[in-house]
């Protein structure tokens, strides 16, 4: 049925090329990339953050969930002599991620930022052995 409309498939092209174009460039603001190792004795995720001052980043725990947060917002005014603005230009990044760390010694997690780059070690849960005892024979 398209190769009858010559038009149609090159519409649907071109309607998805720009949509394409426009969440990609929105989902590249909004997450913060990430990579997650696994060690023997817990995780480490490294969380790229470049251009934030370590006092723009948050690390909030709230039950099972780890968010990080990242806020910077950027504000060039330049004005001439007599206070008219020439140029004006306001631009706020944020990013925001959680993850889930059920599995985490949350009491344990460090974190340090260095260079761009946000890292937080994550020791696993110590397994917990059950209790032995034994049991009387009435």
């Amino acid at each position: 049925m398209y190769a009858l409309t010559p038009f149609a498939r090159g519409f649907f092209n071109a309607f998805d090329d720009l949509d394409d174009a426009f969440l990609s460039s929105a989902s590249a603001t909004a997450n913060c990339r990430v990579d997650i190792r696994e060690k023997d004795n817990g995780y480490v995720i490294d969380a790229e953050l470049p251009g934030f001052n370590k006092e723009d980043i948050t690390l909030d725990i709230n039950g099972d969930c780890l968010t990080i947060k990242a806020k910077h917002t950027a504000n060039n005014d330049k004005q001439d002599e007599n206070g008219k603005y020439i140029r004006r230009e306001r631009s706020v990044c944020s990013y925001e991620r959680s993850f889930d760390i059920s599995e985490i010694d949350a009491d344990k997690i460090t974190a340090a930022y260095n260079s761009g780059i946000l890292s937080l070690d994550m020791p696993k849960k110590q397994a917990v052995q059950p209790a032995s005892r034994r049991l009387q024979i009435n």
